[in-house]
């Protein structure tokens, strides 16, 4: 009775140190934006889109089918080499722009879309474009603010040139039928712009999905056809 358990104690405080230690291990997990501060930014070139939807699609999806998704050089426009302001970009891609803004007159069409990974940084990209825009109408294609149903109407009753948003929102209204991507002609990644978190558009999981969702659904084979470009800003 008299006996006291007092050695069971001993052994608390050091179990205490390692678990705090293990925790600070996890804790010191490397961010994507540590990564990248200590590296360059490297201008993005057709490989790296070709390189992300293979590996997307290899698991879960039969040769045939990867065979169909899979986008050749000639789909692509030249990259941004990083040089390049968004309307000095868009002015070496796109030479006859004014003739194709002139020609354009189908409703629920754009000639050129931007993808990008925020509402925020669509309306950045809006304001550079005006050294390259012209006399063209722009339409914001993001959920921020703007109604689904109120981007359909706008396309519907008006014609527009230019369509700049998220691509989760362009999915929706090309699903929803407000938007025909037939006489699309460019559709421009906005691939290299990094966020506060130095992120860039596809190191965002969600923006990611649905880009290449929405690749899937009409764009790719659109670019197999010959009658759309994809260009990497």
């Amino acid at each position: 009775c008299a006996l006291q358990p007092t050695e069971c104690f001993l052994s608390q405080p050091e179990e205490k140190q390692e678990t705090t230690t293990v925790k600070a291990k996890r804790r010191k997990k490397k961010k994507i934006s540590d990564i990248l501060q200590k590296s360059a930014p490297k201008p993005g070139v057709p490989a790296d889109l070709q390189n992300l939807l293979s590996q997307h699609f290899a698991g879960n999806r039969s040769v045939i089918e990867i065979e169909e998704l899979t986008l050749s050089d000639s789909c692509f426009l030249p990259a941004n080499d990083l040089t390049h302001s968004f309307s000095s970009y868009l002015k070496e891609i796109c030479p006859k722009w004014a003739k194709l803004r002139r020609t354009h007159t189908e409703k629920k069409a754009v000639v050129m879309l931007v993808i990008c990974s925020s509402a925020l940084r669509s309306l950045e990209l809006i304001k550079s474009m005006t050294a390259f825009k012209g006399d063209c109408r722009v339409l914001k294609l993001f959920a921020k603010h703007i109604k689904i149903k109120e981007q359909m109407n706008m396309l519907e009753k008006g014609v527009f040139h230019i369509g700049v948003g998220t691509p989760g929102r362009v999915k929706a209204l090309v699903e929803q039928d407000g938007l025909c991507l037939s006489s699309t002609k460019f559709m421009i990644l906005d691939w290299n712009w990094r966020d506060q978190k130095l992120r860039r558009m596809m190191d965002i999981p969600e923006i990611k999905k649905e880009t290449i969702d929405l690749l899937e659904m009409s764009i790719i084979k659109l670019c197999r056809e010959g009658s759309l470009k994809l260009g990497l800003f």
